[in-house]
């Protein structure tokens, strides 16, 4: 059910929305001002200004105009230097050692559950941390071995991939471990 409204309340609105309008175009009028005085500040001329006197500055040259006395010109020196190379996360943990985990599935996960063949190893995903070991830090390398089905591959649409478990990382893509 529609209520109607009365003349008195549409003249109520209209005279509430005339108000808002004027407020809204005030607001835009002062916003653009504080623009362009912001603009002159920013880009306009600055309040620096030539001085006449100091133009006239150009006396100190005839000295070096009237003068006859030529000195020789000083010998140049070249001098080379090598840049240091960046010093990169992996190159500083090339210098620790390293201890490997492989993580790899068992000989019967590695059948392939759509075509019961043997699957080959498709990839290898490494993940390094850092284990601290009171005055001793190494590098531990998580191998995660990654399987696929070669005949899947050539006769099938569908590919199965099996991954071998693998402990997540203390903090996700950082070098931090456990200890």
């Amino acid at each position: 059910m529609k209520t109607k409204l009365t003349i008195e309340e549409l003249e109520k609105k209209n005279a509430e929305l005339e108000r808002r309008n004027r407020e809204l175009q005030a607001d835009i009028e002062y916003y653009k001002q504080k623009y362009a005085l912001l603009t002159a500040q920013k880009f306009g001329t600055s309040s620096e200004k030539t001085d006449k006197e100091q133009l006239e500055l150009q006396l100190f040259n005839e000295a070096e105009i009237s003068s006859t006395v030529l000195l020789e010109e000083p010998t140049l020196e070249t001098i080379s230097y090598t840049r240091k190379k960046k010093i990169g996360r992996a190159d500083r943990l090339n210098e620790l050692p390293v201890e490997t985990i492989h993580y790899d599935l068992s000989d019967s996960e590695k059948v392939c559950s759509e075509c019961d063949h043997s699957m080959h190893e498709m990839s290898t995903q490494v993940r390094k941390e850092l284990k601290i070991i009171p005055a001793q830090v190494k590098v531990v390398e998580h191998v995660q071995h990654i399987y696929s089905c070669r005949n899947c591959e050539t006769h099938s649409i569908k590919t199965p991939i099996k991954k071998a478990e693998m402990p997540k990382p203390v903090i996700k893509k950082g070098l931090a471990s456990p200890s």
